[in-house]
């Protein structure tokens, strides 16, 4: 699993056997995602699509237009949004109709400037889009989806992003990287089996995650698009207890899955852990990159 529980549209083959994302894991982490994410890509994005680029109607007068991809509850465009010149419209894609309901009744209704913000929703595997399908947008978007993703499917969602002319901002993939404070001898030997199953096979896919930024720049790059990666961590501490909980279950949980006999080990490990957690002195570093791609 990824420390997004989450898996969006990858397609029947694999998408009876990958998690489940649920509204109580995305509520937990939305207010971290938040403050992770690199403000200056978001600067670099703001500064394009101000001269009108990706804009519907004559001279660039509509508005502009944004395909999220896995959008889940629709956290990221009620981050983005707001950030952004209007008037927009957000066509938000996910697997699952219950979270694009909320996604759509949850979205914000203005811009920076204090013009529209419109959304539609569709279900949809993100990676099979097509170039036509993004043409005439301004930004693909996707927030915690990368790491869950195949080199094919990245290289679909490259190909199509270039094949439109189209700018992408894809933030929050998992780099691997998680220091705990204070330390313990058994966090590298956790991490590192949490990041084996990150790259495990699943219903004949094997997925990349800790390796999804770095295919991604080489998918882009390919296609002669720039990119630029900046790190977007979490900041754990004890004001996101509920949040570091949930993601240090399913952080230990993932390692055993993919290593059983950790789990003699972990047992005390957790317990631990769990202590300095209660008594406020854990603290976690868990480590994600941003890349924009086109801008």
């Amino acid at each position: 699993m990824s420390d997004a529980l989450a898996s969006e549209d990858i397609g029947a083959a694999g998408l009876a056997q990958m998690p489940r994302v649920t509204p109580t894991w995305l509520a937990l982490r939305e207010a971290a995602d938040a403050m992770a994410r690199a403000a200056e890509l978001v600067d670099a994005v703001r500064d394009h699509v101000a001269g009108g680029a990706g804009r519907r109607g004559t001279a660039g007068a509509g508005p502009l237009i944004v395909h999220d991809l896995g959008c889940g509850t629709g956290s990221m465009g009620r981050w983005l949004a707001p950030r952004l010149p209007g008037p927009q419209h957000w066509i938000m894609y996910d697997r699952d109709p219950a979270l694009l309901d909320q996604a759509r009744a949850d979205m914000v209704d203005t811009a920076a400037d204090g013009t529209p913000v419109t959304v539609e929703t569709r279900t949809h595997d993100v990676t099979r889009l097509t170039a036509e399908e993004f043409s005439g947008g301004a930004l693909v978007t996707a927030s915690a989806l990368l790491d869950l993703l195949t080199a094919e499917e990245v290289e679909r969602i490259a190909a199509a992003c270039a094949g439109a002319g189209c700018p992408a901002l894809l933030t929050l993939s998992v780099s691997g990287d998680v220091a705990l404070t204070p330390q313990d001898r058994l966090d590298v030997e956790i991490a590192a089996a949490f990041n084996a199953h990150q790259r495990r096979s699943v219903a004949g896919r094997r997925l990349l995650g800790p390796d999804a930024v770095d295919a991604t720049v080489d998918a882009f790059g390919r296609r002669g698009v720039t990119t630029r990666v900046r790190p977007s961590p979490w900041r754990l501490g004890g004001q996101n207890a509920d949040l570091m909980s949930e993601w240090f279950t399913g952080w230990v949980d993932a390692a055993c899955e993919q290593r059983p006999e950790l789990s003699a080990a972990v047992a005390g490990y957790a317990e631990r852990r769990r202590s300095d957690l209660a008594a406020g002195r854990l603290a976690a570093v868990v480590g994600h990159d941003d890349l924009l791609a086109g801008v």
